[in-house]
């Protein structure tokens, strides 16, 4: 079983040409409304890809609220464990470029209530897998690593929007999933010597003890365990929003993981999962099932060992 903490957003997506640098007005055709944040996303991911998912955090009591829930639902996910809050639903605002690349701001609202509390201690279990992002309360997580770790779950960060990690909590971790930009800036702050983002998933499995897995985007992703590592590249796609390409990547390779899939195969079926979502756009409505999935996976380079 999936059990994910973490953000509620509705998505305001927005076509531009070219994103608009700091005092620039670009005009646009069009925007939609979608259903997102990285939690949900990440729920909706890994159910659609196969898994018994079930999803914790807040919502507004605004109209925003259940479209936000909408695709949760839609997708199976458990929502129960889903609360009201006198703060509005999230909102994020989205510019994405002709080229597919984007620009997020995140208002985060309701998600400020969520509380580690609202997970029950029954589901966390030795065969769940505890999902993580930092678009909560990241006290709030580390209270959720300590009592998923006593009950023998595992635990999957998503260090997704960068932030600090306490070294603890890094050592409570079974995996942690970072790109580029998250990679350099945890270096920094735990001290971490290394002087490119490439680096920095080897040493982090050496010094925590965990599968530490570095996405690169179009080139693919490096991830290293303490006895070794694999690199992946990416599956070969025309890119036309990558709004929630690493939410899918972090729900189709937990759900691999779930169903006892290896971690070299889980990796591959991640990345075409993630390459997928980059062909369609919006946040969830671009998240693939497991069948979408399974179809494309042999279109991904076999894992390479790295030493």
């Amino acid at each position: 079983m999936i059990v994910v903490f973490g953000s509620i957003n509705i998505d305001m997506v927005t076509p531009v040409a070219n994103l608009p640098h700091p005092g620039e007005t670009v005009l646009s055709d069009a925007y939609a409304l979608y259903p997102g944040g990285k939690g949900a996303n990440i729920a909706v991911a890994a159910a659609r890809a196969g898994a018994r998912t079930a999803m914790f955090g807040r919502v507004g009591t605004d109209g925003f609220a259940e479209p936000a829930l909408a695709m949760l639902r839609e997708a199976g996910v458990n929502t129960t464990g889903i609360l009201s809050s006198g703060r509005p639903t999230g909102c994020a605002t989205i510019w994405v470029d002709g080229g597919g690349e984007n620009v997020i701001v995140v208002a985060s609202g309701a998600n400020l209530d969520a509380r580690a509390d609202q997970v029950p201690d029954a589901v966390l279990r030795p065969d769940t897998l505890v999902i993580l992002q930092m678009e909560v309360p990241v006290e709030e997580n580390w209270l959720l690593v300590e009592r998923a770790k006593r009950a023998g779950a595992r635990v999957l960060l998503n260090l997704a929007p960068a932030g600090m990690v306490p070294e603890s909590v890094l050592r409570s971790l079974d995996i942690l999933i970072l790109n580029e930009i998250e990679a350099v800036s945890l270096a920094r702050v735990i001290g971490l010597e290394s002087g490119q983002a490439t680096r920095v998933p080897r040493l982090l499995a050496e010094r925590y003890r965990i599968t530490c897995i570095l996405t690169l985007g179009g080139a693919g992703l490096l991830a290293f365990t303490p006895d070794g590592g694999y690199g992946v590249p990416a599956l070969p796609v025309a890119p036309l929003d990558t709004t929630a390409a690493g939410d899918a990547f972090c729900g189709g390779l937990a759900a691999a993981l779930d169903r006892g899939v290896e971690m070299a195969e889980a990796l591959r079926l991640a990345t075409a999962g993630a390459g997928i979502a980059c062909t369609v756009a919006g946040a969830q409505s671009s998240l693939p099932l497991r069948a979408e999935i399974e179809a494309r996976v042999l279109e991904v380079p076999q894992s390479r060992k790295l030493a």
